[in-house]
């Protein structure tokens, strides 16, 4: 057994019940905003207003966000305790904060609650939130481990993150099935985070090199997952472009173009260093990325 090893195994051990900051940290809150955010796209583009069905509103920011993507998270540092003991030696469970199976039982308890939360508001949320706490889970546990892959895993993450949040947020608002160019968008921009995905497993490639991830960055180098990545995340805006523009809305599509031009100036930068610099494009690249999701969102709305 590895030092790695050893040190995400003593975190399993019994200890105090944790305090509710520590249990907190677990549920990592800084994650809930990009899937909230997706969330919200999804209900722009419905085009139906929020006066009409704002406690369902609520409940699906509520699900999209602490429930399931903090049950995520959990599920995640559950089974990453040992190569968070490398990466993130001060994170909940490896520190000891949060001892025995308390992540664990985090991680089943917010999996029933999104469960009990998303059938209360209809059946096609609950038939989505299903299939986001699979990918939570799947995506982490020894089997299959969709973690371990370059490709599967951060597909299901953009997947997760972006598009079904996105689809529960129309979902809410329709009441059902959402149209088929709202469905058309989610999709593409859940294909350009995969790159957003890619780009943070930057921050984890010792870990990951150590605990046999194979991650692109792991297995490309920095420098070529980077350009995977660069491309993974223009493609599918370009494909929102011509799709905006075919449905009449020119004004949106420039305004995405002139997004993607800006990325194009960040990404530069960016493979001038890919592995000091996936942060800051994440503050500035990724940032763009996602204001044109709301922008797109705001026009397909505008034709409901």
């Amino acid at each position: 057994m590895s030092g790695a090893g050893e040190i995400g195994y003593q975190a399993v051990r019994r200890g105090p019940a944790p305090k509710p900051r520590d249990l907190l940290a677990l549920l990592k809150p800084v994650t809930w905003f990009p899937p909230m955010w997706a969330f919200m796209c999804g209900v722009v583009s419905s085009g139906v207003p929020l006066a009409e069905r704002w406690p369902f509103l609520l409940a699906g920011m509520l699900l999209a966000g602490p429930l399931v993507c903090g049950t995520s998270q959990a599920v995640n540092d559950w089974f990453d305790r040992e190569v968070d003991a490398i990466n993130e030696p001060g994170r909940p469970i490896p520190s000891g904060r949060v001892p025995g199976r308390w992540g664990l039982g985090v991680a089943v308890a917010g999996s029933l609650l999104s469960l009990a939360v998303a059938a209360a508001i209809a059946p096609v949320v609950l038939a989505a939130t299903c299939l986001g706490l699979l990918l939570a889970w799947i995506y982490s546990t020894p089997w299959p481990r969709l973690k371990a892959s370059g490709i599967w895993g951060p597909a299901a993450c953009g997947f997760a993150y972006e598009g079904l949040t996105w689809f529960t947020g129309a979902a809410v608002m329709v009441g059902g099935m959402p149209d088929a160019k709202v469905l058309a968008l989610l999709l593409l921009f859940s294909l350009g985070a995969h790159g957003i995905m890619v780009l943070n497993d930057f921050k984890a490639i010792a870990g990951d090199r150590q605990m046999g991830i194979r991650s692109l960055p792991v297995t490309l180098g920095p420098a070529a997952a980077a350009r995977v990545a660069c491309v993974t995340m223009a493609l599918p805006q370009l494909a929102v472009v011509a799709l905006l523009s075919v449905w009449g809305l020119p004004i949106h599509a420039g305004i995405i173009g002139l997004g993607i031009l800006l990325q194009l100036v960040f990404m530069r930068r960016l493979l001038a260093d890919p592995a000091g610099r996936a942060p800051w494009y994440n503050g500035t690249g990724v940032v763009t990325y996602v204001l044109g999701m709301l922008v797109a969102a705001l026009g397909v709305g505008g034709l409901a």
